[in-house]
C-alpha cells in the first residue's frame, strides 16, 4: 500500500454542507431553485451559492427555507447544526411538565371518544397510549406483538395480527401503505422507509378492483367474536407544534360506520365498567 492510499483512507467522511441538506430537501418537494427562492423571498443566485456553499445562511435564512420546504422539526435542527447553529427546537418525553397541557389534551380526546377506539401513536406508529376500548379489539392476539414497542401498522399486517381478522385486508392494507409510503416520501425517515419494506414484504390479497364512488372512506372492517365491527377513521395533529415530541405524534380515532358496531361498542363500554 502507498502512502497516497493510506491518507485518503485515514481521511475522516466529510459531513454534508447545509447546502446538500437544502438541496435534497427541495429536490424531494420538485422544486426548483427559482421555484423555492420566490417562495422565501430571496434571489435564486442567493440559493444556488448557498447550496453550492460559495455563500452561508443565516440562521433566519435556514427557518424560512426550511419552513418553506416543510421540512420535520427534527430535521430542521439538522440543517441548523449543518450549517453552524444550535438546534431551535426541543424534543421532550410527553411526561415532561412543559407539555403537560398537551398530555392533558391528548387524554380528553381520547377519553371523550369511548365508546369507540382511539389511540396515540408516534413518527414510527409505536403506540403511545390508547383509551379503554382498543385492549378488547386485541383480545387473543399473541402476547409478543403487544410487547412494547407495540407498532400498530406491524400489527395490523402480521399474520399472527389483526390481519387474519379483517375482512377487507385488500383494501385496509393497500390503504395502510399508500399513507406510509407517502409519510415517507415527507420525512424521508430511514426506520419508517424500513419499515415500508418490511410491510410491503407480507403477502397481502389483492384489490378486487376500484373503490366504490358510494363509499366516503375505506372503511376498517374486524371480526369480533362472531360479528364484523366496522369504523371509518379520522387522524388528528397537534396544530403549529413547536415540539418535535407533540409534531411526531397523532391521534387516530375510530368511528363505527353501521349501527350494529355502534351497538357492540356500547355492550363493550358497560362490560369495562
Amino acid at each position: 500500500m502507498n502512502a497516497h492510499a493510506a491518507t485518503a483512507r485515514a481521511e475522516p467522511t466529510k459531513a454534508p454542507h447545509i447546502g446538500d441538506h437544502l438541496r435534497e430537501w427541495r429536490q424531494r418537494r420538485h422544486l426548483s431553485q427559482l421555484d423555492l427562492a420566490s417562495d422565501a423571498e430571496i434571489s435564486a443566485r442567493h440559493l444556488s451559492f448557498v447550496e453550492t456553499g460559495r455563500a452561508a445562511p443565516s440562521r433566519e435564512m435556514v427557518l424560512k427555507l426550511a419552513e418553506r420546504l416543510e421540512v420535520p422539526l427534527r430535521e430542521r435542527n439538522v440543517l441548523l447544526v449543518a450549517a453552524g447553529f444550535a438546534p431551535a427546537f426541543p424534543q421532550r418525553s410527553l411526561d415532561d411538565p412543559a407539555l403537560k397541557s398537551a398530555r392533558q389534551a391528548i387524554e380528553l380526546v381520547l377519553k371523550a371518544h369511548e365508546p369507540n377506539p382511539a389511540l396515540a401513536y408516534d413518527r414510527h406508529w409505536n403506540l403511545v397510549t390508547a383509551n379503554r376500548m382498543v385492549a378488547p379489539l386485541l383480545e387473543g392476539i399473541p402476547p409478543h406483538l403487544l410487547g412494547q414497542p407495540l407498532n400498530i401498522l406491524r400489527l395490523a399486517f402480521h399474520p399472527e395480527g389483526l390481519a387474519p381478522r379483517t375482512v377487507n385486508l385488500a383494501e385496509w392494507s393497500a390503504h395502510l401503505l399508500e399513507r406510509l409510503h407517502r409519510q415517507c416520501e415527507a420525512t424521508a425517515d430511514p426506520e419508517l422507509l424500513k419499515l415500508y419494506q418490511e410491510l410491503k414484504a407480507y403477502r397481502m390479497p389483492a384489490r378486487s378492483g376500484p373503490i366504490s364512488a358510494d363509499n366516503v372512506a375505506i372503511p376498517f372492517k374486524l371480526r369480533h367474536k362472531g360479528d364484523v365491527l366496522s369504523f371509518i377513521s379520522t387522524t388528528m395533529v397537534f396544530g403549529t407544534p413547536v415540539d418535535i415530541t407533540l409534531q411526531e405524534l397523532a391521534l387516530e380515532t375510530f368511528f363505527p360506520a353501521d349501527d350494529l358496531t355502534a351497538d357492540r361498542m356500547q355492550q363493550i363500554a358497560a362490560g369495562l365498567t
